[in-house]
């Protein structure tokens, strides 16, 4: 009897330090949480005020803040599950099972999410830009997020553009630079005075004041094709006039150049017949 309960003695007082023991272990972790989240908060205030004072845009400021929010919270929990004692590779094992299982499941979404951290931080193009992929879309850009950019069409549809084709595709910005050059070609008939054509075209670009003086517009012989000898115009405009200037100058070409004696050619083809015995 007195050995039972020698034993009994020694199993309460075993438990009571491992509970004792545990305790301050779970005492210890309650602390670094606390201190953790804090430390986290104190950083993260930190990050914002560093990404407002360079300007940073701000759909990447919210993404880049909850992200490394989420990330520092993560280590200080684990941090917190190791301190009790917890058993953290097994955790860890299944947390990367899981992580493989979910990043081959989202791959395509996990490229456009990285097209949208590459386009928020380079900014190849901008809010209100036109731009112009290598499959065909043309468009204002109205929005850019994390996965997609939103365009509007010339016709008023709005697209919705995977980011990581964007980043990995052939992308054309219209608008960048803020002035565009015009190439236009205007046919006259064989025997038309070229000169005349020529001097018509200079006027008629110099009495606009959408075209830019510098680099002044030129004109060149082009081409002799078929049924026509080609005129060439380079001149530049601002990007806001370049569609409405390009159908202006062709409707004054078409009015002016008959009054002045030149003539548009139309396709035609010349048949000779040999006569036969």
């Amino acid at each position: 009897m007195i050995i039972m309960d020698k034993i009994n003695l020694e199993q309460l007082e075993t438990f009571g330090n491992s509970a004792i023991y545990f305790g301050i272990k779970l005492l210890i972790a309650i602390g670094i949480l606390i201190l953790g989240f804090w430390v986290v908060k104190r950083i993260m205030k930190s990050m914002k005020k560093m990404m407002e004072a360079k300007h940073i845009d701000p759909s990447l400021k919210t993404f880049l803040t909850s992200t490394m929010n989420i990330l520092l919270k993560i280590l200080v929990l684990v941090i917190v599950f190791a301190t009790v004692g917890i058993e953290m590779t097994s955790i860890v094992a299944i947390l990367g099972a899981a992580s493989l299982a979910i990043g081959m499941a989202l791959s395509g979404t996990l490229q456009n999410f990285a097209g949208g951290v590459v386009i928020l931080t380079i900014k190849p193009f901008e809010i209100g830009d036109l731009i112009e992929t290598d499959s065909g879309h043309l468009g204002f850009v109205k929005g850019i997020m994390i996965f997609t950019t939103r365009i509007r069409t010339f016709d008023n549809r709005i697209i919705y553009l995977p980011n990581g084709s964007l980043v990995n595709g052939a992308l054309t910005n219209h608008t960048k630079e803020g002035r565009r050059r015009i190439d236009a070609v205007f046919g006259v008939s064989y025997g038309d005075d070229v000169a005349k054509a020529r001097e018509l075209l200079i006027e008629i670009l110099a009495n606009d004041k959408r075209v830019h003086k510098s680099p002044a517009p030129a004109v060149y012989l082009d081409n002799l094709s078929d049924s026509s000898v080609d005129i060439i115009v380079k001149f530049w405009t601002d990007f806001d006039f370049y569609y409405d200037l390009r159908y202006d100058l062709t409707e004054k070409v078409y009015n002016e150049f008959p009054k002045n004696g030149l003539n548009f050619p139309f396709p035609q083809m010349d048949v000779h017949f040999d006569k036969i015995g």
